[in-house]
Order: C-alpha cells, then sequence, then structure tokens
C-alpha cells in the first residue's frame, strides 16, 4: 500500500500544475488536461539525449491535433497505425514524407492509399504483408519488425503479436528485394514502460547479427535500426531517468555497430506524452462490502473503458493526488459503468486518506498517453474522455 499521499511537486513544477489546476477547477470531471509546455520540453530533451536519431512519435498515443500539431512544429515525424492518422496528420500540413506505416497489420487497400498520399516507409513482419506492399507500394523501403525479449520488466508488454524470429526476418527482406522493395532496416519494441536497459542490448545484438549475415549471404546492406518505444513515464513504479537511458543505448549501438553507424529511428509515444497530462475525476461513492470490512471501496466517475484501460491486469500504476490530507487506509479503486471489470487496483492497494468523500477530486498524475484515445465512445452511455490544452 502507498504509505503517503502523492505529493505534486513530486512530479511537476508549480507552476506547471498551478496552469493545469487553474484549468481542470472550471472543468466538470472526468477529463484531461495536457500541458503543451511539458511536451515540447520532452521533445527537446530527447533530442538532446539522441541528437543522432530521427524521432517518429507514435500517434495512437495522443492523437490530439493540438499533440500533432505542437510536434510536427518541433520537427518530429510520425509513426502512424492506420489511414484514420494518417489523414489527420496530412490536414495539419505534415508531410508524407515525414510518415512511416508502423502497423504490421494492413489491408492491401489501405497500404495503397499510403502509397498514393506519398509514404514510403513500411513496417512488416510476414511474407503475405510484404507481398502486399510490394503490389500496392511499389519500390517502397521496408523494414522488419522482429520478436524481442523483456516482456517481463515491461509494464505494458508488446510481445508475441507483433515481429518475427531473427530467421523469417531475413528471409522477408531478401524477399523484399526480390519483388522490387528497398530493404531498409530493422526494428523492434522492447515492451512500453520497459524499465531494464538491458532489453535493448539484447534486440540491437539481434539486429547487428541481421545486418551481418544479409550482407554476406545475400550481399543486401541495411541501413536503419528502428528502437521503437518503450522509454519511462513518471508512474509509482519508478524507472531511470531518460539520460541514463540514452548512455546506455547509444553504448550498445556503438559497442555492436562501431563506426558504421546506422541510420537510428525512435517511435516515443508514453514517453513524450504521458508526463504532461493529468486526468481529473471526482468520487462518486465510497463503500464498504461489510460492517468488519478493513478496505473501502472507492468509485469515481472515470474507469477502465473511459481512458484507464492500462489498469488492466494493474499493469500501470498512475500516482493519484488528492487534497484532502491525514490517516491513509487501504482502498479498492473502480469505475462507474455496470461491469465488474470496471476495477482500477484491487491487488495493489492505494492508500486514500480517511476523510476522502463523495465529490472531492482525483488526480491522476501521467495520463497524458494512451486515455483519450483509449476510451470508448458510449460504454453505458457515457461520452468520450474529453481534453483540455493549457
Amino acid at each position: 500500500m502507498n504509505t503517503e499521499n502523492t505529493r505534486v511537486e513530486d512530479f511537476y513544477a508549480p507552476e506547471t500544475f498551478k496552469r493545469i489546476k487553474e484549468l481542470a477547477d472550471t472543468k466538470e470531471t472526468p477529463f484531461v488536461v495536457i500541458d503543451i509546455a511539458t511536451i515540447e520540453t520532452a521533445f527537446d530533451t530527447l533530442k538532446e539525449l539522441f541528437p543522432y536519431a530521427s524521432v517518429y512519435y507514435a500517434v495512437k498515443a495522443n492523437p490530439a491535433p493540438e499533440v500533432l500539431t505542437c510536434l510536427r512544429d518541433r520537427g518530429s515525424n510520425f509513426d502512424v497505425a492506420s489511414i484514420y492518422e494518417l489523414d489527420k496528420l496530412l490536414s495539419l500540413g505534415v508531410e508524407p514524407e515525414r510518415c512511416s506505416y508502423g502497423n504490421t497489420i494492413k489491408k492491401a487497400r489501405d497500404i495503397r492509399y499510403f502509397y498514393e498520399k506519398g509514404v514510403r516507409m513500411y513496417a512488416t513482419d510476414s511474407e503475405a504483408d510484404v507481398r502486399n506492399i510490394a503490389k500496392a507500394a511499389p519500390g517502397s523501403r521496408i523494414y522488419v519488425r522482429i520478436l524481442t525479449e523483456g516482456s517481463g520488466t515491461a509494464d505494458w508488454p508488446l510481445s508475441r503479436k507483433f515481429g518475427c524470429q531473427s530467421d523469417m526476418a531475413m528471409d522477408i527482406l531478401v524477399l523484399a528485394r526480390d519483388l522490387g522493395l528497398e530493404p531498409y532496416g530493422v526494428s523492434f519494441h522492447v515492451g512500453s514502460q520497459q524499465r531494464d536497459i538491458g532489453a535493448w542490448d539484447a534486440a540491437i545484438g539481434k539486429v547487428k547479427v541481421i545486418f551481418e549475415r544479409l550482407k554476406e549471404e545475400d550481399n543486401i546492406t541495411l541501413k536503419m535500426v528502428n528502437l521503437g518505444g518503450g522509454f519511462p513515464a513518471n508512474y509509482i513504479n519508478k524507472a531511470n531517468t531518460l539520460d541514463v537511458y540514452a548512455d546506455e543505448i547509444t553504448r550498445f549501438i556503438e559497442e555492436d555497430f562501431g563506426d558504421d553507424f546506422p541510420e537510428i529511428i525512435l517511435e516515443p509515444g508514453r514517453s513524450l506524452i504521458s508526463n504532461s497530462g493529468i486526468l481529473v475525476s471526482e468520487v462518486v461513492l465510497i463503500s464498504r462490502k461489510s460492517h468488519t470490512s478493513l478496505q473501502r471501496w472507492v468509485f469515481t466517475d472515470v474507469g477502465k473503458f473511459s481512458g484507464l484501460i492500462e489498469t488492466l491486469d494493474e499493469c500501470i500504476k498512475y500516482p493519484i493526488y488528492v487534497e484532502k490530507q491525514g490517516e491513509l487506509e487501504e482502498v479498492v479503486i473502480a469505475g462507474p459503468t455496470c461491469d465488474s471489470a470496471d476495477i482500477m487496483y484491487e491487488h495493489y492497494k492505494y492508500g486514500l486518506p480517511l476523510n476522502l468523500a463523495i465529490g472531492d477530486r482525483m488526480y491522476w498524475i501521467s495520463t497524458g498517453a494512451y486515455t483519450t484515445s483509449y476510451s470508448s465512445i458510449e460504454f453505458n452511455g457515457f461520452p468520450p474522455l474529453k481534453s483540455y490544452f493549457v
């Protein structure tokens, strides 16, 4: 159980929280407030720590026009998962050359749509997909996503569904060349909110082997390594700071590639956006399940289906701030819908003040990413989670 109340000052500068709260106090819950200045600082820091890398923001983390415009103007490229994300980017004046179709699961007609709009770089992890790309997007650059270890140390694992084994990746890249595509590189993702930096070391080592074998056996010279995302946001389970990640990952690349440094791509989502957002909810009800129960149930007006899906299996543990102070008691925190799965935290016990009351506000920290974009349209009639920007 948390032994003390979350302290806002551990996560935000006073002026940042003041800016967010001044707007929050004028709005009806639930909603997220996004601080654009925090995104700008996060992007600039990432570029400073990885000066050799191209940044492709993962649009799915938060596709709000305000976020995309901010990153567009900062010089970001974009990792795009669907034709709908692409249309939004193009409508905001983002050039197709700054977009990569990073989803390995895509319809042939959607590939054609991307190609007709001018996109020329595509992720893949299967023979069927690369054949579709060859037909619908001839001559395009291809990078293959490989399977990696490290899911056990990532708060939100991304293994199994995406990627293929190294031997298959090499066969796909050879096939891509034979089909008239450009075998361009290799990508991986070690898992979102990855706290074990060594996961990148193992993955980069796999990539190096692929580079060497394709060069020696098939005369294919790959040019790019896509390191994916996985960098941390500020949640309860602490991770190293981004500068530690950068130092270690740079060392891993240098050890494997030496002077033959490949083009490097990063695909951050969570690490760029999460810390910019605070989700504000209201306590709807507080109850106990028996006269002798040692814990309260705190029901709030936001839940798994309205933005907090990453509490599934209690994977992401958001810091929660309340203004009440005093003695703490462990609680179960649940959402407002008529679904028994709508419980955010039951096994990991949060401590909230005994004097917390119906109508009090809860401030969910580091919720700028994967909240509004996951919010359902109308489950139980609740509208999508609103967002505001300062």
